[in-house]
């Protein structure tokens, strides 16, 4: 019989160090790095993934000095007196199995602090800072401090290191002419802008041993104006080879860049043509990145020859055992990363730790425990939504004896309707993997049918994760028959027709507009990414894209539509839907409606809003019925997910209360 993924799980070799297969899992920060109690729970996070079977890891980013870190907090790795909990971390992942490099990264004029420092003084668009500009002397000391980093990561343990070259940190503002404005030995032309990444491997080869890895983050395609080309980049990485690197990862956009490099709206394994480009060009291993979230894309790039390696990162947080479930033929059970960035990037650049939507045990491995239950228990689980899911399946993994009741013919509750949602389709894995995680652990699973409070009396305890149901619109005439709920529109129930006015400005609200507008035709044509190798940077003009209807989202509060959206995809939802044509107003009273459409005041002027349908997303109601009258029953009952808080559609908070009610029961 065929091993599954046999690409996948060839063996390689990085430098001197022979891996079992091509899965790299890549640098994410995570918090932790920061966090009281940090070298502990860092080394409970990558051993369980060291467990899992990836065959290399990177850390989240050290700075090699105090200027270089992300923000006055931030990671600095420059010390003999922090090798002892770096030792925590490489000890533990050794045990487990497995090896992991420190990626050292210094973030330049990305640095959210007033010491940041740049090749130029140019202040990057998404800080408030400007950088100082570097002094040769700087320069030099800086190649030293990353070789001095570089040292100490191996007296810690570390298998390797990674030098990050991509993404618009320091090194890449040295390659690329945007930020690079010197006109000495370090800028102008292309030999001039490499010296500083090639100063920096040589010195860092010749500071570690032979056999200690040393990967590039090189950024394949840079996403900005006056970015390099790829002869360029084809150059720095034959040049990268040569002054000592093992392997080359690859960097896709500038944090800056106005392009979305690894949300849900990406293709999967999107950028893989970038890397393959690099492909037989150099004689070490190229590693492909972003958005690679299934072993059946990262098998198909790899027979394709776009790679020698693939580097998944968030997909470990989804799930830890990802590598090992896909070689024993177990795929249908990998609990697959959604690119949401709800709960990994979102809560970093809110300076909270890193979790996971799918799996809130990412980065919290030391409180998230699971003991088995000292008197199994008769559990049911009502409602087959995020949260009812991840209470049944972790009760069930405890020992408890689990029935999940879902009214409709199939799981996933609000999930079900992302799929209706153009770039949304990978929110179906959810679904596919609580399936098969709950026939594996042999919950009974009742579909088409409501539970009855006599269909509940026979169990120990009760669970309802009935979900909501959308609000109605309080605006006179909201019995129109031109009013529409969100349920209507995403389940097909009604067509919206040509003229459609959204109540609401929220997630919902954006879901529906980008339902109503239709999947993207190509992805990097309407955002005007070019493929031609000559292009500088990998940017073109943006294709045209006609509106397939005529959308106008309004909110009553004042200030910007979509402003509570997520941080690091909020800015991509209401760009897709300005380039489209949608109208967003705020600070909008609804007057009624009637045969002529929806009559608005803004800003103190009456408009009509001439609409065939109406959608209405001003929020949602607990379903919460059955808990009334199992309640004047006397029966004890749990409440989660939506059913416990409809304020606002959040299955991160679904599922994490699920997790933390199964671990409880």
């Amino acid at each position: 019989m065929t091993a599954p993924y046999p690409h996948l799980f060839a063996p390689l070799t990085v430098g001197r160090v022979a891996l079992p297969n091509r899965i790299l899992m890549g640098s994410m920060h995570t918090g932790l790095e920061e966090a009281e109690g940090g070298a502990e729970r860092l080394a409970a996070f990558f051993a369980e993934r060291a467990r899992g079977g990836v065959a290399l890891m990177v850390t989240g980013g050290y700075s090699p000095n105090p200027e270089g870190r992300m923000a006055p907090q931030a990671s600095v790795f420059d010390s003999e007196a922090q090798i002892p909990d770096h030792r925590r971390v490489t000890d533990a992942v050794h045990a487990a199995g497995g090896r992991i490099l420190l990626q050292i990264l210094h973030t330049g004029r990305y640095g959210l602090h007033p010491d940041c420092v740049a090749p130029s003084p140019l202040r990057a668009p998404i800080n408030r800072f400007t950088p100082r500009e570097l002094t040769e002397a700087d320069i030099l000391r800086t190649v030293a401090d990353f070789a001095r980093c570089a040292a100490l990561a191996e007296r810690a343990g570390y298998d390797g290191v990674e030098v990050m070259g991509s993404e618009g940190y320091l090194i890449n503002e040295f390659t690329a002419p945007r930020t690079n404005r010197r006109t000495d030995a370090w800028g102008g032309p292309f030999e001039n802008r490499s010296r500083f990444p090639l100063e920096i491997l040589r010195a860092v080869r010749a500071a570690v041993s032979p056999g200690f890895i040393v990967m590039y983050r090189l950024s394949v395609l840079d996403l900005v104006e006056d970015g390099s080309p790829f002869a360029e980049v084809a150059a720095l990485a034959k040049a990268v080879a040569a002054a000592g690197a093992d392997v080359i990862n690859s960097g896709v956009g500038w944090h800056e860049a106005r392009i979305p490099t690894i949300a849900h709206m990406v293709p999967p394994a999107g950028w893989a043509w970038a890397t393959a480009r690099l492909k037989g060009l150099v004689d070490i291993p190229v590693v492909a990145s972003n958005r690679i979230n299934t072993p059946e894309a990262a098998e198909a790039l790899l027979a394709r020859g776009d790679a020698d390696m693939v580097s998944m990162a968030r997909p470990f947080l989804a799930d830890p055992a990802f590598p090992a479930k896909a070689r024993e033929g177990r795929a249908a059970e990998i609990n697959t990363c959604i690119a949401c960035n709800q709960a990994c990037l979102d809560f970093i650049f809110s300076g909270r730790v890193c979790s996971c939507l799918v799996n809130p045990r990412a980065c919290h491995e030391t409180t998230f425990e699971a003991p088995q239950a000292e008197a199994p228990k008769r559990v049911a689980v009502v409602g087959g939504g995020p949260a009812g899911l991840a209470c049944a399946a972790e009760a069930a993994a405890r020992g408890h004896r689990v029935t999940l009741f879902e009214a409709a013919e199939e799981i996933g509750g609000q999930f079900r309707l992302a799929r209706a949602i153009p770039g949304k389709a990978d929110y179906d894995h959810m679904i596919r993997y609580f399936e098969a995680r709950l026939e594996a652990l042999g919950v009974d699973v009742r579909l088409g049918r409501a539970a009855a409070p006599a269909d509940l009396a026979p169990f120990d305890a009760v669970v309802l994760a009935t979900g909501i149901r959308p609000r109605a619109a309080s605006i006179p005439g909201a019995d129109h028959a031109s009013v529409a709920s969100y349920l209507d529109i995403l389940t097909g129930r009604r067509d919206a027709g040509r003229r459609v006015a959204i109540v609401g400005a929220g997630g919902v609200a954006f879901d529906v507009a980008l339902h109503l507008l239709g999947e993207d035709e190509d992805f990097f044509a309407e955002w005007g990414v070019d493929r031609d190798p000559s292009s500088r940077g990998g940017l073109a003009t943006p294709a045209p894209c006609p509106p397939a209807r005529s959308i106008v989202m309004m909110q009553r509060k004042a200030g910007r539509p979509g402003a509570d959206l997520g941080k690091t995809t909020g800015w991509i939802h209401r760009l897709a839907l300005e380039r489209r044509g949608v109208e967003m107003l705020s600070g909008v009273t609804y007057r009624r409606i009637d045969d002529a459409g929806l009559h608005v005041s803004v800003a103190g002027a009456e408009r009509v809003i001439p609409a065939d349908t109406i959608v209405v997303c001003a929020g949602q109601e607990p379903l919460r019925e059955l808990y009334d009258a199992l309640a004047a029953a006397g029966r004890p009952v749990h409440l989660i997910g939506g059913a416990a808080d409809a304020a606002a559609l959040d299955a991160r908070r679904a599922i994490e209360e699920g997790t933390r009610l199964g671990l409880a029961l």
